[in-house]
């Protein structure tokens, strides 16, 4: 596909008719990962009591679907290049929609952990999909921008519907009932999406290689796994296995790439500094985020005693300030710089990381509010902008795989941020000391804490939840303090590897 840039004026000819409609379906998507990915947090405290997972089966709960994602994230962009972005689309929408009723009604952590490594297959059809059709439906590189800035903004108001609608039907149903949220999302999505997405491929994609498939797959859980459980217990045998075994799978998925004359995902990408780099910024800043956000429900609601609504409700600043700053990131980029956005960005967040390192039993909500708030323009700020770069760096054919290495590497800071930090988080309050006659359960997690506590007298239970809760604090203030670390340090290497980036003005023709 041969293309050429035109300044300013985009011609009428490559203004599809019905794209902002479009981009709407694609929103719908958006919202359906973003608003499963939050209301896990809010139902992990009526998991732990109806489940009684252990902590071990409690950080799988939480992360397995991240695993799975992002192995298959790559392959499936890839696949989605090769048979219709539309078509894997809705398919991987409908999946995801039939496979949130299995992760509802799961009556043992076992199969709630199956349930969710399943979700994570659909999920892995969605965002590559999403972000390459908004590559191929607006030529206009402002328009793009603006685009992915609405696409972003999406994500974070489904991070904020999500815990707000969580919580609403946590206090009236079951905890299954905020997976059942996805089923209208899903059926409105390819209602319409039918009639409005227009289909794109690769017009000359080559094969999809199954050995690439797997090797990717393989690669990207055995590594993560490692880490994760390195995290947790130490480099046991088996888990320098898994990370020996991914390393080496993730080696021979890079050879094949290379050597291969069509590949799944050209590797050759990684030698633009600005593709690597926002990719790079990326996965440390989720690294850094998520573990803590996977807990922060839990000191809501456990340590401060919200009630699920309220909760969900105290988390709205950090969505609203990256809805703000998804809308206007473009424009900022291109009135100062790349870098400059995203780098700044990052700093933010990481002194809000940091403010939080802080945070007591007690601590009010002001604090609480404007570091979330904080973190969200941040956040905002600098996701808008990397994806936007990892689009424009890239042929529209090569779109889906592109947008997939982008959501492999959120996905995967996303597995090891709630692995490394949710293990400091734990290993910190397994330490606690609880008053005499403590069951081991309580030593799992905090929700085992609490429902200890209910079958003891009331000073025993007393010290019980304040010994716990502050533990978990403690944890939870440690690992805001290596998340700040972390975001500190992506924000000085996006300063680098950034530099001389620019936004594209022109239109670019297919």
């Amino acid at each position: 596909m041969n293309r050429t840039l035109q300044p300013a004026h985009p011609a009428e000819a490559v203004k599809r008719p019905g794209r902002w409609l479009a981009l709407a379906v694609l929103v719908l998507a958006v919202l359906l990962v973003a608003v499963d990915a939050t209301v896990l947090g809010l139902a992990t405290p009526y998991i732990s009591e109806d489940l009684a997972p252990s902590g071990t089966q409690l950080l799988w709960i939480g992360d397995v679907y991240s695993f799975v994602i992002a192995g298959l994230l790559v392959s499936m962009g890839s696949l989605g290049d090769r048979v219709g972005r539309k078509r894997i689309l809705l398919v991987g929408a409908t999946a995801f929609g039939a496979v949130s009723v299995l992760n509802a009604y799961a009556h043992t952590p076992e199969v709630l952990i199956v349930a969710r490594a399943l979700l994570g297959v659909a999920g892995a059809t969605l965002m590559p999909a999403t972000l390459a059709l908004i590559r191929n439906l607006f030529h206009d590189p402002r328009e793009r921008s603006l685009a992915v800035g609405i696409w972003g903004a999406a994500a974070s108001a489904g991070a904020a519907v999500g815990p707000v609608v969580g919580g609403f039907l946590l206090e009236h149903f079951w905890w299954g009932s905020v997976f059942l949220i996805n089923l209208p999302v899903m059926a409105v999505l390819v209602v319409v999406g039918v009639r409005l997405l227009p289909e794109s491929r690769n017009p000359d994609p080559g094969p999809w290689d199954l050995p690439s498939v797997v090797l990717s797959l393989v690669g990207m859980v055995g590594v993560v796994y490692a880490v994760k459980e390195a995290a947790a217990h130490g480099f046991a045998p088996a888990t320098l296995a898994a990370g020996l075994l991914g390393a080496a799978a993730l080696y021979g998925f890079v050879r094949r790439q290379l050597a291969m004359p069509v590949p799944l995902i050209d590797m050759r990408l990684f030698r633009n500094r600005g593709f690597s780099g926002a990719v790079l910024a990326d996965l440390l800043t989720i690294l850094g985020l998520s573990g803590l956000v996977f807990f922060l429900s839990q000191y809501l609601q456990l340590v401060q005693g919200r009630r699920p609504f309220e909760a969900g409700l105290a988390e709205l600043p950090a969505a609203v300030g990256a809805v703000a700053a998804g809308l206007i990131a473009g424009r900022a980029a291109r009135r100062f710089s790349v870098r400059a956005v995203v780098s700044g960005g990052l700093a933010a967040v990481g002194l809000a990381l940091a403010a939080l390192t802080v945070v007591g039993q007690h601590t009010g909500y002001p604090l609480i509010g404007a570091a979330l708030l904080v973190v969200g323009l941040g956040a905002g700020f600098a996701f808008t902008v990397t994806a936007d770069v990892i689009l424009s760096s890239v042929p529209g054919e090569q779109a889906g795989a592109a947008s997939a290495v982008s959501e492999t590497a959120y996905e995967l800071g996303a597995a090891l941020g709630i692995a490394v930090l949710g293990s400091i988080v734990t290993g910190v309050y397994r330490d606690f000391t609880g008053p005499a006659g403590t069951p081991a359960a309580a030593h799992e997690s905090l929700g085992g804490a609490v429902e200890a506590a209910a079958g003891l007298p009331a000073p025993a239970a007393g010290a019980l939840l304040d010994s716990a809760r502050q533990a978990f604090v403690d944890g939870l203030a440690l690992a805001a303090g290596v998340g700040a670390a972390v975001l500190l340090a992506a924000a000085a290497a996006s300063w680098y590897l950034l530099r001389g980036q620019r936004l594209e003005d022109g239109v670019e023709h297919p």
